[in-house]
């Protein structure tokens, strides 16, 4: 597909994926940027990314690069997909490859995988987290409907609170990790936090669920936009949540805890 030019005030050094100290654990490193003078950026399609074969492919994105600007701009999210997920999605397939996950479904080699394998922890936890993370936005503003709308109105009171509650815990959250809404064991909709690439469906969840909805708050996520604002990047998610497709996975987590 035809490739396309931006202008951007493009920085001298933004983002290293992650580095592995000595520790064996895995941190993503933030490089304090120097502005240099305005240059060129070629900018692809979101169709020309192809993860090398293994066990898991990346989702496709539903938009273009520019589809979510100004909320998220488009440097932001070509740099979000095409460099940190594509990552995370090859680096999972690699630690799996030729052991007994390779052909596990995914929320199996999170129920039976070492918590203490920080390489395959990592990079599970990406690739899942962002394949929703991904899947759930969408460029034109939405309102939850049908079966899911009655449910916050009935566990929050209202979308209102939801949302409230949910960027209270976005706000809060320090350091890199994410906000999920989960249907927990018992069908219950709640809002719960994890840190780093964990996810709500791993044994050390404080709240195990199924996610149906999940903010990214690793700086790679809004750096570039927004700098120290993170509000101001939460409040910009919040714009262009696909509420018609959350819908559609609250209806399979309900199947899966039987509550339908």
């Amino acid at each position: 597909m035809k490739k396309y030019i931006v202008h951007f005030s493009i920085l001298a050094s933004f983002f290293l994926l992650f580095s592995c100290n000595d520790n064996n654990k895995l941190t993503e490193v933030v490089e304090v940027p120097l502005p240099t003078k305005e240059e060129k950026i070629t900018i692809g399609s979101p169709n020309d990314v192809k993860a090398d074969p293994g066990s898991f492919e990346m989702t496709k994105l539903p938009y273009s690069y520019d589809g979510l600007a100004p909320a998220i701009r488009t440097l932001t999210l070509e740099t979000h997909y095409s460099k940190h997920y594509l990552t995370y999605t090859n680096n999972f397939n690699k630690e799996i490859a030729n052991t007994e996950f390779e052909n596990m479904p995914l929320e199996d080699i999170f129920k039976k995988m070492d918590l203490s394998n920080a390489k395959l922890r990592q990079n599970a936890g990406g690739y899942y987290n962002h394949t929703l993370y991904f899947n759930i936005l969408t460029p034109k503003e939405q309102t939850p409907k049908d079966t899911l709308a009655s449910a916050i109105d009935k566990e929050f009171g209202s979308f209102a609170n939801l949302t409230n509650q949910f960027k209270g815990q976005a706000t809060k959250q320090f350091g890199s990790g994410w906000v999920w809404l989960v249907v927990d064991r018992y069908g219950k909709l709640q809002v719960t936090t994890t840190e780093n690439q964990d996810n709500p469906l791993m044994k050390n969840a404080l709240i195990p669920g199924t996610p149906i909805l999940g903010i990214d708050l690793w700086e790679h996520a809004y750096y570039l936009d927004y700098q120290n604002r993170k509000g101001s990047y939460i409040d910009a998610f919040y714009e262009h949540i696909n509420w018609e497709k959350v819908n559609e996975y609250y209806i399979e987590a309900l199947k899966k805890v039987k509550k339908v």
